[in-house]
């Protein structure tokens, strides 16, 4: 009797010609595709991330139709949900903007392309790959000019964050100065912090400031208050942006 664990060895069909070979290196090369356009952009996400997550998602794919046959729906849909907490860590909120949407859901595409190799549909593969590759590239222009566009017919806040670094001594009145300041201006505080500045005795004050309107004189001015304001070692301002990736 031959011993099970010598079969694979004893199988007269080379390893390029079984199924799953082609399977998973279709959807490493693929995941790799997908990810060099990330990699390009400086997403979290790269070539290394995309092409991991492809091939992960083919190799479940294919072990499940290996072993349970043909019916690899309930592994398909441990892969969507399996992907979908790793997607969520990509996602990431900084104060009134979210970063990160763009790559989970690349990653969620991904994980479909994988699927599809795994599950030997290799045309269908490539063609997902083509339209994902597609929607980042061609996409990103359109949705820009149409921001670009929409923000002419419509009066959208602005979000500033202030960060003033200070001795902890100084801390309670660095927070006096601030909202004194905004008190006499036109802005609403969304959110006020202070952290520690690692082994020093000094600590950072960051505050969020939403506006109705872009007014980076206010800010200004009142960065400038923080500046003569006892304690205060350093102040810095910047305009939130909503990049969404």
């Amino acid at each position: 009797m031959t011993n099970p664990w010598l079969h694979w060895w004893s199988d007269n069909i080379p390893l390029p010609q079984r199924a799953t070979f082609p399977r998973l290196i279709m959807a490493l090369v693929l995941g790799s595709i997908i990810g060099a356009e990330r990699q390009w952009r400086q997403r979290a996400a790269g070539m290394r991330t995309n092409a991991l997550v492809c091939f992960g998602a083919a190799a479940f794919v294919d072990l499940g139709a290996t072993l349970a046959g043909p019916t690899t729906t309930n592994i398909i849909a441990y892969v969507i949900s399996g992907v979908g907490f790793l997607g969520a860590g990509a996602i990431m909120k900084e104060g009134g903007s979210i970063r990160g949407l763009n790559t989970a859901a690349t990653l969620w595409c991904s994980a479909a392309v994988g699927a599809c190799a795994g599950a030997g549909e290799m045309l269908d593969a490539a063609f997902v790959t083509a339209l994902l590759i597609t929607i980042n590239l061609v996409l990103r222009p359109i949705s820009r000019y149409i921001d670009k566009r929409s923000s002419y017919r419509m009066v959208t806040n602005a979000l500033y964050r202030v960060r003033v670094l200070c001795s902890a001594a100084a801390e309670h009145e660095v927070r006096d100065t601030l909202l004194h300041s905004l008190a006499e201006r036109p802005v609403t505080l969304k959110e006020l912090r202070t952290e520690d500045s690692g082994d020093s005795n000094d600590v950072s004050v960051h505050a969020i400031i939403e506006s109705a309107k872009p007014d980076s004189t206010a800010i200004e001015q009142l960065v400038d208050e923080l500046r003569h304001s006892r304690g205060a070692l350093h102040v810095e301002w910047a305009e939130i942006t909503f990049e969404n990736e």
